[in-house]
């Protein structure tokens, strides 16, 4: 099977099901924002070095497979089964979100992204990820998707804060608070 089909030559392309749609639709748009993520979520996991949260960016990868799998199919074609996104994938979010809570400093002001190369690529990772989410909401008020999904991508943005937090914290870098010009 060759990579090129050259059916995408136009501009247009195929959701899951079949219909041909342009590139710049809003579906396409949003699925291919949430591969972004994923491929962000990829570096994460080569730069870290905690065993147990490279295995749950692995997880996270496979759950935007999942997302992924729902946004690109034909909203119109009743028939297609897709992977399904569970409660359970969002409490492990909540989870892993208060375990590293734990071992973290109260938040008392709002912070600036950066201190160290790492924990900037977890700060641009949970931006691409809010837009993911704002994409999805959009398309969730034009044409539907699935609550979990907006949901599993809220709670996602909230994890990866954190997790920039707490690679921070693992690699000795300064947290800089945002301080309002008076």
């Amino acid at each position: 099977m060759k990579i090129y089909t050259k059916t995408g030559d136009i501009g247009e392309t195929s959701l899951f099901g079949g219909r041909r749609v342009s590139k710049s639709d809003l579906r396409i748009e949003t699925y291919g924002t949430t591969d972004e993520l994923n491929s962000w979520i990829g570096l994460l996991r080569d730069v870290n070095s905690n065993e147990k949260e490279r295995e749950l960016l692995k997880e996270i990868q496979d759950r935007l497979f999942t997302i992924g799998a729902e946004l690109a199919a034909d909203p119109d074609n009743q028939k297609l089964k897709t992977p399904d996104l569970n409660e359970s994938d969002i409490e492990a979010l909540e989870k892993a979100i208060d375990t590293m809570d734990a071992v973290l400093e109260p938040l008392k002001n709002f912070i600036l992204p950066g201190g160290h190369i790492y924990v900037s690529y977890c700060h641009i990772t949970r931006t691409v990820c809010r837009r993911a989410e704002r994409l999805t909401v959009h398309l969730h008020n034009e044409s539907g998707v699935h609550p979990l999904t907006i949901k599993y991508l809220n709670r996602l943005s909230d994890y990866l804060f954190t997790l920039a937090r707490k690679m921070a914290k693992d690699l000795s870098a300064e947290e800089v608070n945002w301080i309002a010009r008076k």
